[in-house]
């Protein structure tokens, strides 16, 4: 079947609704633009001298560590590590822990962030990998880690929560698997952080990758990785650093083995804003609205014979989002015919996520994927259900 919006009118109540919030948060606090404005006209370089721009960048830089550490739990701010997003967060990780012969196990419900550098160190350095599968719904079969662990298996690296179903692991039963057997636990936080509660320390999480534009609700540009006290990380970079200048290789001490190079003081001061938001608003109020967004988006398509859902639903211990098709339509197809009449914004295609779209069988059609935010309004809701009604009776 074949939809073509090409010459249509457009059929919108609303300038856009913005339902791709899996991908980034496109509506931020209005504290998180003030912060980053400000940002730009007052900061200077963070430990690079004694100025007042670089001092009030350095306080702002450090606060935030400060922040994100309670946030996750994590062991201090000097373990608080920035980058510029959880893809560079977890091939910092990943690229910097494991040695020839090493054995990993991950999972099928992983994002290409994860998986390609996998795939990148069993080419350079000989570590090899198992994925563990999932069952129809795409929950993971976490009976299954410990029958692949070996002798010569290192870590667990998982994703708290698929970007294509929404389906959110059991990082407190993983976790105590990795601690059972002596594995590092490596946790993709890319669609929980700031939107599902995380403590590194009960979950036995070693190393926590996030990012900041998503459920933080911050600046793109903005992530990094929380690391337990005691994990060594070899530097994905080297550079300056404003301490130490003499050494020849980067400083061991934390933050500053990991990070290289002026960071991202504008962007950061905007990260600082979103989580004061998110800790006064509250992370489970958070949760709640963007279930219930979820739930009602659900409870208006599901007695449609011609739309697929894709992932457990009958849990709220999941991420706010849908991840849908029509029929036999292509989904790219879909897409398009929400965004150019309705002006509804959605992700189409592979989202990333090639292994768990095999556990699917939706290689060829992929999946339209409906992402709901904090700041999404139930008449939105009710505006993408009845576009889609309207696309399933033509």
């Amino acid at each position: 079947m074949h939809i073509s919006f090409w010459g249509r009118k457009m059929d919108t109540k609303f300038e856009n609704v913005y339902l791709d919030n899996a991908a980034t948060t496109m509506h931020k606090p209005d504290c998180v633009i003030e912060a980053v404005v400000n940002a730009m006209r007052t900061m200077g370089n963070a430990g690079r001298t004694s100025n007042k721009g670089a001092m009030d960048s350095g306080r702002i830089i450090f606060d935030t560590r400060l922040k994100l550490a309670q946030l996750f739990n994590a062991d201090g701010p000097a373990q608080v590590v920035f980058t510029k997003n959880s893809t560079e967060a977890l091939n910092i990780a990943i690229k910097g822990l494991f040695n020839k012969g090493d054995h990993l196990i991950s999972t099928v419900m992983e994002h290409n962030s994860v998986l390609r550098p996998i795939y990148a160190i069993e080419k350079e350095q000989e570590v090899s990998h198992t994925f563990i599968g999932t069952d129809k719904k795409g929950r993971l079969l976490i009976d299954d880690i410990e029958k692949n662990i070996k002798s010569n298996t290192k870590a667990l690296i998982v994703t708290h929560a698929s970007n294509l179903s929404g389906n959110v692991n059991d990082l407190y039963t993983i976790g105590e698997i990795a601690k059972k057997n002596e594995l590092l636990f490596i946790v993709d936080a890319s669609q929980t952080a700031g939107a599902y509660p995380i403590d590194m320390k009960k979950m036995n999480i070693d190393v926590l990758c996030w990012t900041g534009h998503k459920g933080l609700f911050g600046p793109q540009g903005t992530g990094g990785l929380c690391v337990r006290k005691g994990v060594d990380i070899r530097p994905f970079t080297q550079g300056g650093t404003g301490v130490q200048s003499y050494l020849e290789e980067q400083p061991a001490e934390m933050p500053v083995r990991l990070e290289a190079g002026t960071l991202n003081a504008h962007g950061i001061a905007g990260l600082n804003a979103a989580i004061t938001f998110i800790h006064d608003t509250g992370i489970d109020n958070i949760h709640k609205r963007e279930i219930c967004l979820l739930n009602r988006f659900r409870d208006g398509l599901k007695s449609l014979d011609m739309v697929s859902f894709y992932g457990d639903y009958d849990t709220d211990e999941r991420t706010a989002i849908a991840a849908i098709n029509i029929a036999d339509y292509d989904s790219g197809e879909v897409s398009d015919e929400l965004e150019h009449r309705f002006g509804i914004s959605t992700r189409p295609g592979a989202h990333c996520a090639p292994l768990m779209h095999k556990a699917f069988g939706t290689v060829e059609q992929g999946i339209v994927r409906f992402s709901f935010s904090y700041f999404n309004t139930e008449d939105e809701v009710d505006y993408a259900i009845e576009a889609i009604r309207k696309l399933c009776l033509e």
